[in-house]
């Protein structure tokens, strides 16, 4: 199988090419998935939700735009909004409340194999170098799915304190992981 620079993989697909979107979907489409599931707990409902992304990517590819980041960071955001969408959509917030022991103790193993996914390519490392103020944030917006409202109420922090770190957290994480 070839292997595409990011240059060579956003051109194919903005070509509409077949190769290099299964190219895209066998590279990320474990990580992806694992970003999913660190927010949609039911197996299903995750796969579903993985799907709609790589739908989303493929229909929205020309919306892409180098100058803000990489293809890699767009994917991830795409991933986090959709899981975040499908888990407040109404059905799946009923779902999520409605869970067995035996569905709480496969989620925990889930979450640790999701972790080990998202790990291999380094992300909580990169977040772990963080400061604590910004590793907070950036744990929970990412890999809970919080809102930044949300986090400036779970963590008793202005808003606006929150947008600045986050922004400078994002900026952090950029930084390092294009090195």
């Amino acid at each position: 199988m070839p292997t595409y620079s990011e240059e060579e993989l956003v051109l194919l697909l903005k070509q509409q090419s077949r190769d290099a979107f299964t190219y895209l979907y066998n590279n990320y489409s474990a990580v992806l998935y694992g970003v999913v599931r660190k927010v949609v707990y039911d197996e299903q409902t995750a796969q579903d939700v993985l799907q709609e992304v790589f739908v989303k990517i493929w229909n929205n590819i020309d919306r892409f735009d180098a100058t803000k980041g990489c293809i890699y960071t767009w994917m991830l955001n795409i991933a986090r909004n959709a899981a975040i969408d499908k888990l407040r959509s109404k059905g799946e917030i009923m779902k999520g409340k409605i869970q067995t022991g035996e569905d709480v103790v496969y989620n925990i193993q889930e979450q640790l194999n999701t972790e080990q996914q998202t790990d291999t390519i380094g992300l909580r490392k990169l977040v772990a170098e963080l400061k604590p103020e910004y590793q907070a944030i950036v744990n929970l917006a990412y890999f809970k799915g919080f809102t930044l409202d949300e986090i400036s109420k779970t963590l008793e922090i202005p808003l606006g304190t929150i947008k600045t770190r986050m922004r400078a957290a994002m900026q952090l994480l950029r930084q390092n992981f294009v090195k």
